[in-house]
């Protein structure tokens, strides 16, 4: 099985008509992504890459019944068109745009969350059931399909762990794999998806992708002191960073001691997670903990 998005799933691209939305509709459609339609105000009528446009999401829903949403929008933009989104109950939302203000995550993940649909983003790479939907950025070919599920703040990280695991093993392909985002505020943290892949039967064994700053992987730490979950291995990117400096991302700083790569790594030990010390290792650990 797969968490969150699968080869039945109905996408919208929210901005599809700008130089990134056209893009990256042209790859997921290559991939094998079913995309139903796209929206961009003001350019309704339109068709691009054999997908019709609509100036408004709900008329899109309306015609083409799109189930999910993912956003090619200007930061300044995204707001409205997230809210947009939720209205017309599109699940999951997916925000690739970085440089979102604040104010205005805070805003439309707490309304997500009052709605119950899931946000995935902002400032992230996206999802990828490997073999059946990609509603994100990442380069596919380095994704195989298999039991074990990644969960990343890091994009790039994200997408090197994945080949390390391609590349060591068939048996280490992947079942779902999910960028969150490395903003501040994001609309869903590791525990979410944790709890998501919990759930599925047929991932085996999970992957659990930080960095410094913030306390998601202390707040994952706290969540499997309490639950017993799946075999996983963690790595933890910017051990190197010094204290106060901003490393990629908005939500990656360490201040006032907290949110150190040290803090995580003995947080994620304490609980009998594996944590790896450079990405290669990750698969290797991995084979031992699935006993391969």
């Amino acid at each position: 099985m797969t968490i969150l998005v699968d080869k039945k799933t109905k996408i919208l691209v929210q901005g599809i008509t700008g130089r990134e939305g056209q893009f990256h509709t042209k790859v997921m459609l290559d991939y094998g992504t079913q995309i139903v339609a796209g929206v961009t105000p003001g350019k309704g009528g339109q068709e691009l890459h054999g997908i019709p446009v609509y100036d408004y999401v709900s008329e899109a829903v309306e015609e083409t019944q799109a189930t999910a949403s993912i956003l090619f929008i200007p930061a300044r933009f995204v707001a409205d068109a997230v809210y947009e989104a939720i209205e017309s109950n599109l699940n999951p939302i997916v925000i690739i745009t970085e440089g979102i203000p604040i104010r205005d995550s805070i805003g439309f993940v707490n309304y997500a969350r009052d709605k119950n649909i899931v946000i995935i983003g902002p400032n992230c790479p996206g999802i990828i059931s490997p073999e059946e939907c990609k509603v994100g950025v990442m380069p596919s070919h380095v994704f195989r399909k298999g039991p074990v599920g990644i969960i990343a703040r890091s994009g790039t990280l994200f997408y090197e762990i994945a080949a390390t695991l391609t590349d060591a093993d068939s048996r280490l392909g992947q079942s779902t794999c999910v960028g969150i985002g490395g903003d501040p505020i994001i609309g869903s943290d590791f525990i979410e998806i944790v709890q998501r892949f919990q759930a599925d039967p047929e991932t085996k064994a999970m992957v659990i992708i930080g960095e410094i700053g913030g306390d998601a992987e202390e707040r994952l730490a706290d969540y499997v002191q309490d639950h017993k979950v799946k075999p996983t291995v963690a790595f933890i990117a910017g051990k190197t960073a010094p204290p106060g400096k901003r490393m990629g991302h908005a939500g990656a700083i360490i201040s006032m001691g907290v949110g150190s790569a040290e803090g995580k790594i003995y947080r994620l030990k304490e609980t009998g997670i594996q944590v790896a010390d450079v990405p290669s290792d990750v698969a290797k650990i991995l084979k031992d903990v699935l006993s391969f």
